[in-house]
């Protein structure tokens, strides 16, 4: 009976508590070149990818079964994101980020923002600089290494300054959510390390919450002057709503809001003697498929007989039906082409 009750509890402890509004789990991906299939005029995929050195993707990004915390449930790969002094995007800082592409709403009512982050003992951040890692544009709210008055600790803070500080020791996985209540312009954190339960560290407190939905930068920047690479890891990474999950999970890829397939119809019609049409386009950010075009033409003859003569009078109707089917993209969140940081014309 006992062994019964406990079961139960575990199937309600595992339990999804909100609804995930954008997920980034990182199974999404077969490899580091899979993140390339993104670009501005192709958004596809869980990340936009952009904020990133001169170098190959395989230079600051990869995903594997080793870089994943263990203690998350239902993902299997997690990612390694590296910085080098390639990683210069359009700046002197050395930063390598993603950026959710999504086009769901993340900045309103209450979102929780999740995932897990590492470190390792080979090729570490060097302390001495400051970093700014999981944050937002105007950074009400983020991680922080290599600042006072710790510049070991991963320090959380809210408009740049520390209210929650935890050692950052090597290969321990620190797990975060950023509990936003973007109506209420408050933000509290919940953590805790390798697969235990999140808990609340810290209480609401006030803030500027704001987010377009296309920047919070999953990364890292740093304000580095050395000559070493640093790897970050990754893992659990997805938003939800409303209630918090405290189990570490995955979001999940399925059901992720830019691969859902949106289908419009617009159907045009005019009188009789011209034509009639109508046109289905779908759109869908992963699938294609042929355009096909059939016409029916009808002739109706009527004949009108007077005394003196006879005229036949012949008008056509044409009915159309067309069917496109045109591969695009989800557009994403309204993000400026290159606006992030100052990166505003970057080429």
């Amino acid at each position: 009976m006992k062994a019964a009750v406990a079961f139960v509890a575990s199937l309600f402890a595992g339990a999804r508590a909100g609804t995930v509004v954008w997920s980034g789990d990182f199974d999404y991906y077969n490899s580091a070149t899979d993140f390339n299939n993104w670009s501005w005029a192709n958004q596809v995929g869980l990340y936009q990818y952009y904020i990133h050195g001169s170098g190959p993707v395989t230079q600051y990004l990869d995903v594997s079964p080793s870089y994943k915390n263990p203690g998350v449930d239902g993902e299997q790969n997690g990612l390694k994101l590296s910085i080098d002094q390639t990683s210069t995007w359009n700046s002197n800082f050395w930063r390598t980020e993603l950026i959710p592409q999504t086009n769901n709403n993340l900045g309103t009512g209450q979102k929780y923002y999740h995932f897990s982050v590492k470190r390792s003992s080979t090729n570490p951040p060097l302390f001495s600089y400051e970093h700014q890692v999981v944050f937002f544009e105007s950074h009400f709210t983020e991680l922080k290494v290599g600042i006072s008055p710790n510049q070991t600790q991963l320090q959380w803070c809210v408009s740049g300054s520390p209210k929650y500080a935890v050692d950052f020791t090597p290969d321990v996985w620190y797990n975060f959510a950023y509990d936003i209540n973007f109506s209420g312009s408050t933000v509290g954190l919940w953590a805790s390390t390798g697969s235990n339960p999140l808990q609340r560290v810290y209480a609401q407190t006030s803030a500027s919450t704001q987010t377009n939905s296309a920047d919070w930068h999953l990364g890292v920047l740093a304000f580095n002057q050395g000559t070493a690479t640093e790897d970050w890891y990754f893992s659990g990474v997805y938003i939800e709503t409303d209630t918090l999950t405290t189990n570490l999970r995955s979001g999940g890829v399925p059901g992720n809001p830019s691969t859902t397939l949106t289908t419009s119809t617009t159907t045009t019609t005019t009188s009789p003697s011209t034509s009639k049409s109508s046109t289905t386009t779908i759109t869908t950010t992963s699938k294609s498929s042929s355009t096909t075009t059939t016409t029916k033409s009808s002739t109706t003859t009527t004949t009108t007989t007077s005394s003196k003569s006879t005229t036949t009078t012949t008008t056509s109707s044409t009915k159309t039906s067309t069917t496109t089917t045109t591969t695009t993209t989800a557009s994403g969140a309204t993000q400026t082409h290159w606006g992030q940081c100052g990166g505003i014309g970057y080429t």
